[in-house]
């Protein structure tokens, strides 16, 4: 019969998995996304600043959801239709939109949340 006591040196090299603290802020967590994914690296190129301010004169400032005209670019998005998912092509060649940080941040991520796991268009 095995003895119980040899398990114990096996469970103390394991990495915990429940209780692990995440970011603590706002802050925290994007600078390791930051670190982690692609797209962030993306996000703060020439390109993309360009084609991001192509967006929004296109659209006239005007957010799609609520069609709210907001003059301060910093409060709006240029919004992937279709999430890229770190896909480069996608990224770069995807259908954009320009929506206001709220309804970015409430409507369109409710809309994301509620899409199929591991299920892109």
């Amino acid at each position: 019969m095995a003895r119980l006591s040899n398990l114990k040196p096996m469970l103390g090299t394991m990495p915990p998995r429940l209780g692990t603290p995440g970011p603590a802020n706002e802050r925290e967590r994007s600078s390791l996304r930051s670190k982690t994914e692609p797209s962030f690296k993306w996000l703060n190129s020439a390109r993309w600043k360009k084609l991001r301010l192509e967006v929004l004169v296109r659209d006239r400032f005007t957010c799609r959801m609520c069609k709210r005209i907001e003059p301060d670019t910093s409060r709006l998005v240029a919004d992937h239709v279709i999430p890229h998912r770190n896909d480069q092509v996608k990224f770069w060649e995807g259908e954009l939109q320009t929506l206001c940080r709220t309804c970015h941040s409430t409507t369109k991520q409710k809309e994301e949340a509620a899409m199929p796991k591991g299920v892109w268009y």
